[in-house]
């Protein structure tokens, strides 16, 4: 590519991306951090609700009535204090050994089976809960998908710069960026996302009246488990944080959310002692 067609492709580019990230601004509830987002909320929650219909399908839920009544009560008290305009909310325990849960756009939780054990009650659950709520409310998968798309279009421009009519060198160069955003964008973003929603999911879990000592209690059944099942890994190739990462920085959050928490407790005559 000729030096001048080179200038108008990063000039167009460099204008795009600017005009995209001008269009893309939002705001995470509760933390106040700044997003870019390109999906609208609307187009956000078909999303969600689409791929839950198919999780219905595909998945087997569960028989369990009591643990579904469970999932349903809990699910109700953090939706009744969750930031999520126009959700409508659905509570679906799913049958699968995966001890994992979710929350999609569009207010739709599911949670598996297998994470029951280590919840143990409903404040374990709510801890769950709150956690995948906040994803939903502060539009992490927009966020996720946004930033692929920028990304991709990061990867286009690098390997038509500097890849020039070389099929090869623009493979290595595509290849290397490819790399580099991972590890210095895409999975650092990702743990930021759940440092953020492990924040927002314990003020959402005291607001609704549990004890959000008992997240701390969670994360650390949750931990061994991991332990267990030989979890771990070099820790920048992560898309969680370490768990004695987040058990210590929920600590630190204790304090605001007991406050919370304290709150609910007076304003709805919650019964004593921890759920």
């Amino acid at each position: 590519m000729k030096t001048n067609g080179k200038r108008l492709l990063a000039g167009g580019l460099f204008a795009a991306v600017l005009t995209l990230g001008l269009a893309g601004c939002a705001t995470a509830p509760e933390t106040g951090r700044r997003q870019f987002i390109l999906l609208s909320p609307s187009e956000e929650m078909q999303l969600g609700l689409s791929e839950f219909e198919k999780l219905k399908k595909e998945v087997p839920i569960s028989t369990n009535r009591a643990a579904q009544a469970m999932l349903e009560r809990v699910g109700k008290r953090i939706a009744a204090v969750a930031q999520l305009p126009n959700a409508q909310w659905e509570f679906v325990l799913f049958e699968s050994k995966e001890a994992n849960a979710f929350c999609l756009p569009g207010g739709k939780v599911g949670v598996y089976t297998g994470i029951l054990p280590i919840t143990q009650n409903e404040a374990g659950l709510a801890t769950v809960i709150g956690h995948e709520v906040a994803h939903a409310a502060a539009r992490h998968g927009a966020e996720r998908i946004s930033t692929a798309l920028a990304l991709q279009t990061g990867g286009q421009l690098a390997s038509g710069l500097l890849g020039g009519d070389d099929p090869k060198k623009a493979q290595t160069v595509a290849t290397a960026y490819g790399i580099g955003s991972q590890l210095l964008v895409a999975l650092p973003h990702s743990r930021k996302q759940e440092s953020e929603a492990d924040y927002i999911g314990l003020l959402y879990m005291a607001r609704a009246g549990y004890d959000p000592r008992e997240a701390i209690a969670f994360w650390q059944r949750f931990a061994e488990y991991n332990r267990q099942a030989g979890g771990g890994g070099v820790w920048f190739l992560r898309t969680h944080p370490l768990d004695e990462k987040r058990i210590a920085d929920l600590k630190a959050l204790l304090p605001r959310a007991l406050q919370e928490y304290e709150a609910a407790r007076a304003g709805q005559k919650a019964p004593t002692g921890r759920r």
